[in-house]
């Protein structure tokens, strides 16, 4: 990769986990009775054998890969994934333009520091909090320096994400230009052998992507002053590595640095100087210094070694000016030909990168988000022609996991300002954790109406559940229909559909849209039928909590597979402000059984105020888990979730005469339904 390009991640600047604000009003610390260190826990990152020379940097840990044994892993209950990766389908596209089997989109992103990264989110809103992963084929965690360490193990909360909505994601290999620090004795040490004739650091990457959760790794070879022995040797050792993972259903893409003959000269296309590291490996990432006669030609040659051209990532440098960013895009994805090839997007977190620091809130990033990867018309059923940015929206055909019911949604976007149970704040903290976010809706947003349009975004100031709702807003002069997800749910005549929602101001009708058929043409609406939503009705359940009506309604006559759900607001002569919380399919009708609790909960280590929490997996599906606190005056507290089986909690304190404290622990369903509490008691 070009060096001019690239931000490099300097060990001194490495971030520490923000701490989980303290309860109430309290005393100073008290002394803790440690067990053991209850230090935080951070996604994972190595050398390949040798380390540096001297001593690493505060807060950086210097670890060799050679060495590492997943039972020796003091973190790995942090850091291991648990929600497996989704089957997608691929519903009629939102706009003629879009295409299904043609390009592909990956997406190289920096989440964190290479160091100090932490494992299972924190209390910081300021996140790339990454939702549009229905465009997405394939995600980068991007990463690494020399002071720190060189290959990056994504950590959990971003793998359950992006597993949730089927998309694998990569750790990194990165063996940085001597530029920045890159020594030629690690590229040495990754392609090592042994007696055999086999390479030991392959065995020991696919060992890692197999006990972390993650789907394969990226190789990156940037480090200058090899020889053809060398490039001997690391194309064995991709061989080696593909076959590896491909045994245990992982994928490995080769990026466009290191050629054959083990120099390092980035060639912008498929060519012979790293054809054969195309062979070896899945995919090849093609540096930017590509054009459209390159790309082009290389899109012939992947076919001629009986390839797809869509193995061929482009690089598109997104990182200094984002969608203003100037791309030759019919060389890629043209709009009145089959496309040359995918799409490589280097850095896209300048959603949230460029923003200055009084407009880093939540709502201003997906704000940003939503124009880099929609466009500007921000609906996709409706792309604007002019716009110089060709989003992905607008090429590429969405996907969908929402494919068996039970499905619920409480629209979380994996970060808020609070953290919201039944309508009520139950932590007045900013969080982000990834690995809690929902199966998010693909079009966003598409609003259907002959009317003015509202408008429609993820809203932090108010939640069902999680940190975020679907804020509507607007006049509605004329019905508007909000589509929401695209579908493949096999449901019978008993089935409900069940919906939160809050009217701020104005009044509306409210019906769901149900669609048991497909569009009947990209760009067209799905063949929706509208059942109402009647408050207190008849044939509507309706409970009323914090302002939130949460309505059930039956599925009457829609036996069958709905391929699609929204909503239809119509107005009633005044503006509106309409939320969304929740919605969820269920079959058969009655109250979903909770899920089985945890067992086990205990402390593992504990510092003070600082604590490792650690538990035994409940029987049954389960979502994630929530971890609370009760006060002395019963009042509960939350602290966390996360779908791991071990969680980190920091500055706890006692209240005024409180001996010790009491955390409660809860399986939570796909339904949103909760387990009974176990609890633990730490003594201060």
């Amino acid at each position: 990769m070009n060096p001019t390009r690239r931000t490099v991640l300097a060990a001194a600047t490495a971030a520490v986990l923000a701490p989980v604000p303290v309860l109430g009003p309290v005393p100073a610390l008290a002394a803790g009775r440690a067990r053991a260190a209850a230090t935080p826990p951070y996604a994972s990152y190595w050398y390949p054998d040798s380390l540096p020379a001297g001593s690493p940097g505060p807060g950086i840990t210097w670890r060799s890969l050679k060495t590492w044994r997943a039972a020796d892993d003091p973190d790995l209950a942090f850091n291991a994934a648990s929600v497996p990766l989704a089957p997608r389908f691929t519903p009629t596209p939102a706009n003629p333009t879009a295409r299904a089997g043609q390009a592909r989109v990956q997406a190289l992103v920096s989440f964190g520091p290479t160091s100090a990264n932490p494992s299972q989110g924190a209390a910081d809103a300021d996140y790339y909090a990454l939702t549009h992963w229905a465009y997405l084929d394939e995600l980068v965690f991007w990463g690494g320096s020399a002071g720190e360490g060189l290959i990056l193990a994504p950590n959990a909360p971003v793998v359950d994400a992006a597993h949730r909505h089927g998309v694998p994601v990569l750790g990194n290999v990165f063996l940085p230009p001597t530029a920045y620090g890159g020594q030629l004795r690690w590229t040495r040490d990754l392609v090592q052998q042994d007696a055999a004739g086999h390479f030991p650091l392959a065995e020991r990457l696919v060992a890692v992507a197999a006990a972390y959760g993650f789907d394969g790794w990226f190789v990156n070879a940037e480090t200058g002053g090899g020889n053809t022995t060398l490039g001997t040797a690391m194309l064995g050792f991709v061989k080696e590595l593909r076959t590896l993972a491909a045994a245990r259903g992982q994928r490995v893409t080769w990026y466009d640095a290191m050629t054959v003959d083990g120099t390092v000269a980035w060639q912008g296309a498929l060519d012979s100087q790293n054809q054969a590291f195309f062979q070896a490996a899945d995919d090849i990432f093609v540096d930017f210094r590509w054009s459209a006669a390159t790309l082009a030609a290389s899109g012939t040659k992947a076919e001629q070694l009986g390839r797809s051209r869509y193995a061929l990532w482009t690089g598109v440098d997104v990182e200094s000016n984002g969608p203003d960013t100037p791309v030759d895009w019919d060389a890629i994805v043209p709009t009145g030909k089959p496309h040359v090839a995918s799409v490589g997007f280097y850095r896209p977190e300048w959603t949230r990168d460029h923003l200055p620091a009084d407009r880093r809130s939540p709502a201003d990033f997906h704000a940003a988000d939503d124009r880099f990867w929609t466009g500007r018309s921000l609906d996709p059923a409706r792309p604007d022609a002019t716009d110089p940015w060709r989003a992905p929206a607008v090429s590429v055909a969405d996907r969908s996991t929402v494919s068996s019911v039970p499905f619920a949604s409480v629209f979380n976007t994996g970060h808020g300002l609070r953290w919201y149970e039944a309508g009520a704040v139950t932590s007045d903290a900013p969080w982000n954790h990834l690995g809690l976010q929902d199966r998010l809706p693909s079009r966003r947003w598409t609003v259907r109406t002959a009317g003015e349009r509202p408008a429609v975004s993820f809203d932090f100031d108010d939640a069902w559940r999680g940190g975020s709702s679907v804020l509507v807003a607007g006049a509605l002069d004329r019905p508007a229909v909000l589509d929401l997800y695209a579908t493949r749910l096999t449901v019978t005549r008993d089935a409900v559909a069940e919906l939160t929602y809050k009217a701020e101001t104005g009044e509306a009708d409210v019906e769901l849209a149900v669609a048991t058929g497909e569009p009947a043409a990209p760009g067209a609406a799905p063949p929706y039928r509208y059942l109402p939503v009647h408050p207190g009705g008849r044939a509507c359940r309706t409970n009323s909590v914090n302002g939130w009506r949460t309505v059930e309604v039956p599925l009457t006559g829609v036996a069958g597979t709905v391929h699609a759900l929204g909503v239809r607001l119509t107005g009633r002569g005044s503006p509106v402000r309409w939320r969304l919380g929740a919605l969820a399919v269920r079959d058969p009708a009655g109250p979903p059984a909770a899920p089985a609790a945890p067992s086990g909960f205990r402390v593992t280590a504990a510092d003070g105020g600082d604590l490792r929490l650690a538990w035994n997996a409940a029987p049954g599906p389960v979502r994630h888990y929530t971890v609370h606190r009760v006060l002395p005056d019963g009042t509960r507290r939350f602290l966390g979730g996360t779908c791991q089986r071990a969680f980190f909690v920091a500055g706890q304190r006692p209240g005024p005469a409180e001996s010790a404290a009491r955390f409660e622990l809860r399986s939570v369903g796909e339904l949103y339904n909760a387990s009974t509490a176990v609890t633990v008691t730490h003594t201060w």
